[in-house]
């Protein structure tokens, strides 16, 4: 072996040392006979180097998966003999191997089980047992094996290609099928033998084993397993600190086979009893946080096999089974209740689903009994005392413990949404006691159980739904509830709380139960003055500020014309925020330009929702919008002056986000009639002779060309042929040194005016079609290093937009904007060419769109001169070379639609041209492709059926047929 590259094997070596380990690895994976130097590496123990020993292991794995069936059988037996001969040097070494070798080892085993064992190596497993017998070392290397073996045959994690599944599959169910046959109860045996020997001295051989039964449980016979003497020994170690972690891993396997419903019952109540009286049900008593979380997991596996069991056998309409089932998984809840209720995260959310899946039996109940009725009610309260925060739980700098439980408070909201489908009345009670009982002394509570009571309110929005936020109307007792609960929580005065946890969840709560508002419309300004205060966008902490940006907006919104008589003093307050933050380092705004926009927004809802006259709503619009536009005029001189391009970025981002501002204050108009109401037009053609200066600017023209183009965007909507004077002189300037990305965002620009104006926009499409053109074709003809993903990744999306365009064209009906063009015949190749030459189903699909359109305009006995022969020497071959493609997948579901359109084109063709299509695909074009006669008669008769998707489904077959 080449010495000096091994060097590169070890982590610590430099680059070109790694590099030079890397390239000889892929040398030898392709050399014929490399294997043969590693397996006699090892077999020899040559190396004593661990990365050496790794590499070795490494070649023989790539020689079994990928080039096995090269091997003489000589070779093969070479290699078998090799790992036998490794495994008996495992046992005589002084020192064991790593564990990451021992694993590799492993594998490599698996994988010559998985090849040999049905044909050539059927004693696979006894000839593994004759070497290690008991020796552990031998013993750790076996079970290893059988884990790999394991992750082989049926760990679903091991992805597997979707061709091969299916071969995969097949394979692997013979193989389980033989081993069941030939080899497992030995093997069970062994593992017998195994823990019998080793559970009192060597604890990780014995976890190792525990982990091997566990993973084999769910495809062997459970008798070998589930039998006096196994769950015996299985039960003793639950009582053996260092192995019943693992050993209640292995019970939860047993619990979780699939088995008949009276079996599995009197499986669980067996495994309980005993369980019971070995003192494993007193949860208070036990202090290792650890191994409760496996025995609540354990306990969520007993109760959830019991409520499948109850489930098939009322389905079965075994009556008296099912009620014995049901008593027995009541005899549970109190442990699992113990479970719920623990003040560790882990071990409550474990016996989740066995919570869940209880109340769901009580949801089918047709009456409740009074323990039932208790039950359902302490689960109530565990639910509520689990949401509340602890006071480690860091609301600044959430890290993972704090995702983790916001994660756990997602399965208690799970709980208590099925709660409400159980007992609705006892929910909404419970609820009003706890906030009741808090808001009366918010002041002297501690912030958790403020901020959980506030919570629970929220939720119960969700639990106890209504269609539109009506929950004060309809059912009475709801309604009063819900309202006399947000009466207090907005007269309390609790949205001083000094917590940022209790003061969101207030804000939350006010927007989420807007509708209440509706009802006692004098509670608005007490609210509006929290928003703008120092509780809301002016708190302290940015996350607050933040947040409330946003519900401030959902909430002024929401409550449009009781909005009204607050209008002007709101406009006032938020002054200060609506200002341009200075694109100066150091400087700290109260909200970032994120908020902004919704402030913004709010502004413009406030202005256009008000019943103000159009003049006074025009003053106030200006009022909002002047300063921007004061602000980018300075900022624009200042950016063409500018030298350091920090700063030049630092004033772009400004000019984008006084842009940004402008454009979200137009999300308050729906359409051109609404904005002429408010007299506004003016304010916004103002905004977009100010903003279009920007595009010819030569610095920062991404982001300046991003803003103006939106902006563009929302004024096509607000303005509509307004705008369209200052469409052609914009286009021209973003179509200057433009990159493809550029390219892509600005041809939806144009997209959306050719659709709106349609002919309108004619003269100005004829004008810029082909510079637009030149451009793209530009930029995707530019040339691109082989291997770079994202510049092929920006071609395929700017080539999808291109065609996205000329679909527009010729779907708003200017396909003579194509026909006008000098050169028309190059256009549409591009277009076949997109069909036929680029694996992107997407772009294929509207290619086939385009064509099929041109042929309904321009397909007749009066289209342009040249179009019928195009038709067939272009477009009718496009419709079978694109499909007879390698890459033309039909089991893809982007592909099959655009196979869809490929019909149409064809079916459109027919429909155009009549019977000289059928003579010619007869005649001429389906035998210069080599088709049967009988198949091209088939074909005929497919297309000229009426009915579009029989032949959308017989050319699927037909190209499914045609693909060797």
């Amino acid at each position: 072996m080449d010495e000096q590259a091994l060097l590169g094997l070890n982590p610590n070596a430099d680059a070109d040392f790694r590099q030079r380990a890397l390239a000889y690895f892929e040398q030898l994976k392709i050399s014929q006979d490399a294997w043969q130097v590693c397996a006699e590496a090892l077999a020899q123990s040559i190396y004593s180097d661990d990365h050496i020993k790794f590499f070795c292991f490494q070649v023989l794995e790539h020689q079994i998966k990928f080039k096995y069936s090269e091997l003489t059988e000589v070779q093969q037996q070479l290699i078998r003999e090799t790992v036998v001969t490794w495994l008996q040097a495992q046992m005589l070494n002084p020192q064991p191997e790593k564990t990451f070798i021992r694993n590799k080892a492993a594998q490599v085993f698996a994988l010559l089980f998985v090849t040999e064992y049905l044909t050539k190596w059927p004693k696979f497993f006894f000839d593994i047992l004759s070497v290690v017998d008991l020796n552990p070392r031998g013993v750790d290397m076996y079970l290893r094996i059988l884990m790999a073996v394991d992750a082989e045959l049926v760990d679903r994690d091991v992805v597997h290609t979707s061709e091969a599944s299916y071969y995969f599959a097949l394979t692997n169910t013979l193989l389980k099928d033989t081993m069941r046959e030939q080899c497992i109860p030995s093997l069970v045996e062994s593992w017998y033998q195994i823990l019998q020997n080793y559970q009192y001295n060597n604890s990780e051989l014995t976890c190792q084993c525990l982990e091997v039964v566990g993973a084999y449980v769910s495809w062997i016979d459970l008798s070998l397993i589930a039998n006096e003497r196994f769950i015996n020994m299985l039960l003793g170690h639950m009582s053996v600190e260092v192995l019943r972690e693992e050993a209640c891993d292995c019970l939860f396997e047993i619990v979780n086979k699939g088995m008949d419903p009276i079996d599995k019952t009197k499986l669980v109540e067996s495994l309980c009893q005993v369980l019971q009286s070995a003192g494993l049900f007193s949860i208070d008593q036990e202090d290792d946080v650890d191994f409760l979380a496996r025995f609540s997991k354990l306990v969520n596996g007993m109760g959830q096999a019991l409520i499948a069991s109850w489930t098939k056998l009322i389905k079965n309409g075994d009556m008296k089974s099912a009620q014995d089932t049901l008593q027995a998984i009541e005899a549970k809840v109190s442990l699992m209740l113990q479970l719920l209720i623990h003040e560790d995260d882990d071990i409550s959310s474990n016996i989740i689903g066995f919570c869940y899946d209880y109340l769901h039996i009580l949801k089918q109940l047709s009456a409740l009994s009074d323990q039932q009725k208790a039950n359902v009610e302490a689960i109530m309260l565990a639910v509520m005392k689990k949401l509340t925060y602890d006071e480690e739980y860091n609301f600044e700098n959430e890290g993972e413990d704090e995702a983790m439980f916001v994660e756990y408070r997602k399965q208690l909201k799970l709980l208590l949404d099925r709660l409400a489908q159980v007992s609705p009345e006892l929910l909404l009670a419970s609820v009003r006691r706890v906030f009741n009982t808090t808001l009366q002394n918010w002041q002297t509570t501690r912030f958790m159980e403020v901020e959980v009571a506030i919570r629970l309110l929220y939720m119960l929005a969700e639990a106890l739904p209504v269609s539109h936020g009506a929950h004060f109307s309809g059912d009475v007792t709801k309604a009063t509830a819900l309202q006399d609960m947000m009466r207090t929580l907005v007269t309390s005065g609790v949205s001083a709380y000094q917590h940022t946890s209790v003061t969101l969840e207030f804000f939350e709560t006010v927007v989420r139960y807007e509708k209440f508002f509706a009802v006692e419309p004098q509670h608005i300004p007490a609210v509006l003055m929290a928003f703008l205060d120092h509780r809301g966008l002016r708190h302290t902490s940015p996350k607050v500020r933040s947040r409330t940006a946003y519900l401030f907006s959902r909430f002024v919104k929401s409550l449009n014309k009781q909005m009204n008589p607050f209008i002007e003093d709101v406009l006032n307050r938020i002054q200060d925020l609506l200002e341009l933050s200075p694109p100066e380092n150091g400087y700290q705004a109260l909200l970032s330009s994120d908020d902004q926009l919704f402030i913004y927004e709010t502004a413009g809802v406030l202005i256009v929702n008000s019943e103000y006259s159009a003049e006074r709503k025009q003053a106030l619009m200006r009022n909002l919008l002047t300063p921007l536009m004061e602000k980018f005029k300075v900022l624009l001189e200042k950016l063409m002056m500018a030298q350091d391009e920090d700063r030049q970025m630092a004033l772009a981002d400004c000019l984008n986000h006084a842009v940004g501002f402008a454009s979200r204050t137009s999300k308050a108009f729906s359409n051109k009639q609404t904005v002429k109401q408010c007299g506004c037009s003016e304010v916004y053609l103002d905004c977009l002779q100010t903003f279009l200066p920007a595009l010819s600017c030569p610095l920062q023209k991404e982001v300046l060309r991003s803003g103006v183009r939106t902006f563009l965007h929302r004024m096509i909507i607000c303005l509509e042929e307004e705008v369209l004077p200052f469409i052609p002189s914009a286009s021209e300037h973003m179509l200057k040194d433009c990159e493809a990305k550029d390219l892509q965002e600005f041809i939806p620009l144009i997209n959306q005016i050719t659709a709106k104006f349609k002919t309108q926009v004619s003269p100005f499409l004829q004008q810029m079609f082909m510079p637009l053109l030149h451009a793209i074709f530009e930029v995707l003809l530019l040339p691109a290093e082989e291997n770079d993903q994202s510049a092929a990744l920006e071609k395929q999306m700017l080539r999808r937009s291109y065609f996205a365009f000329l679909q527009t064209v010729t779907g708003s009906g200017m396909s003579e904007v194509i026909a006008n063009q000098g050169n028309v015949e190059r256009v549409l190749f591009t277009v076949i060419q997109g069909a036929v030459d680029y694996p992107d189903p997407i772009a294929q699909k509207t290619c086939f769109i385009i064509l099929s359109k041109l042929v309904e305009l321009w397909g007749g006995k009066d289209g342009p001169v040249g179009f019928a022969d195009f038709v067939y020497k272009h477009i009718v071959p496009a419709c079978f070379l694109a499909p007879l493609k390698q890459t033309f997948d039909l089991a893809d579901a982007q592909t099959v639609l655009a196979l869809s359109e490929c019909a149409v084109t064809l079916k459109t063709i027919h429909l155009k041209r009549g019977p000289e299509c059928i003579q010619y695909l007869q005649q001429e074009y389906l035998p210069s492709l080599q088709v049967a006669p009988e198949i091209i008669q088939e074909f005929c008769q497919a297309l000229q059926q009426p009915d579009a998707k029989v032949f959308k489904n017989y050319l699927k077959v037909f190209f499914q047929r045609a693909k060797p």
